[in-house]
């Protein structure tokens, strides 16, 4: 039995009703981030170009906001989760050590905690998965009815 076979056996035998509710807080949030980044777009462009390795990449900064409203819908409905989990993961792994480098690493900032956070969860949620309070399970259900 393979690996990703195994894991996605425990998470279906091993899913609390209260992971929906977190799985959901996690999508409300990085849909909110998303919002805020559309916001405050010169403020994410500024960090992009202020790092050296980033300054490279401009163009991540405006696909960014929209990829997390875009990942924080889906995730809120758990539609394709540990797929927008795997998409997530590397810009969060950015902020939390490529946009914090200049401050320290324990610079205490609440947008550094937040990251790790959320960063935990998203890793969390893609070994997971969307849980039975999703839409991967009722299109999972509605292939496996119909063959």
């Amino acid at each position: 039995m393979g690996i990703a076979h195994q894991v996605d056996t425990w998470s279906k035998t091993h899913h609390p009703g209260w992971l929906v509710v977190l799985r959901a807080g996690l999508g409300l949030c990085l849909f909110i981030k998303g919002i805020q980044f559309i916001y405050n777009t010169i403020l994410l462009t500024q960090v992009f170009a202020q790092s050296s390795f980033l300054s490279q990449f401009t163009w991540i900064g405006t696909a960014i906001p929209y990829l997390h409203l875009l990942g924080g819908a889906l995730l809120l409905m758990g539609l394709f989760t540990r797929f927008v989990c795997l998409l997530h993961i590397p810009i969060l792994l950015g902020a939390v050590f490529l946009t914090s480098a200049e401050d320290g690493f324990f610079a205490g900032g609440s947008d550094q905690v937040f990251s790790i956070v959320v960063l935990l969860l998203l890793c969390f949620f893609l070994v997971e998965g969307g849980g039975y309070f999703s839409l991967d399970r009722v299109l999972r259900n509605k292939d496996s009815r119909s063959v």
